[in-house]
């Protein structure tokens, strides 16, 4: 009779710990379904619409960039001294962490590592705090090989840090000088749906 008791006891135990469980999953399924689901690292919502790119477009890669921009202080064309890019350099990771384009340039070209390449041109900015450069929103010219990049239309630059030199004068008694900024920034590759 005991062997029968202690057997029933362990059923019940069992019993009430599934029901329970499954009772309380149900439960925290529910809770979660009114929770909004997180924004996608490349949501149009947050940016301005300046860079925003139109309608009929998806996102095919998204990546983070650190590298560094290489600048010289030179006159401009319309005559006062400036610091100005020469060219960049950086790596981009995509979302898991691997290591897929090399940035480089003049012009911007992304290089993935499947071989395919993309040239952009910038079409609109907006600022992003003092030190940091412009959002960017640039345009790809028709790309180069097939993977990756093929057919890519936007490439969009958000999420900025650094890269401008605010704090070094340039004028003509250092034109020629060179000075290399670190920076980061998160490229969104787009094509036409």
């Amino acid at each position: 009779m005991r062997s029968t008791n202690t057997k029933f006891r362990t059923l019940g135990s069992s019993l009430i710990g599934t029901t329970l469980m499954v009772g309380g999953t149900a439960l925290m399924m529910a809770a979660c379904s009114n929770v909004a689901p997180l924004p996608k690292e490349f949501s149009q919502d947050t940016l301005p619409m300046s860079i925003g790119v139109p309608s009929g477009h998806k996102v095919v890669l998204e990546t983070t960039a650190t590298g560094v921009l290489n600048y010289e202080c030179r006159a401009t064309p319309a005559g006062p001294f400036a610091w100005t890019l020469v060219s960049p350099q950086a790596n981009l990771l995509d979302r898991t962490g691997k290591d897929v384009v090399a940035y480089s340039g003049p012009p911007a070209k992304w290089t993935h590592i499947d071989g395919s390449s993309v040239v952009g041109n910038q079409i609109a900015v907006a600022t992003n705090g003092e030190f940091n450069l412009p959002l960017q929103l640039a345009r790809a010219e028709p790309s180069m090989g097939t993977g990756a990049l093929q057919n890519v239309s936007f490439i969009q630059r958000i999420k900025t840090k650094g890269g401008v030199e605010k704090t070094k004068p340039c004028g003509t008694a250092n034109g020629g000088e060179k000075v290399t900024l670190p920076y980061q920034a998160d490229y969104i590759f787009w094509r036409p749906v």
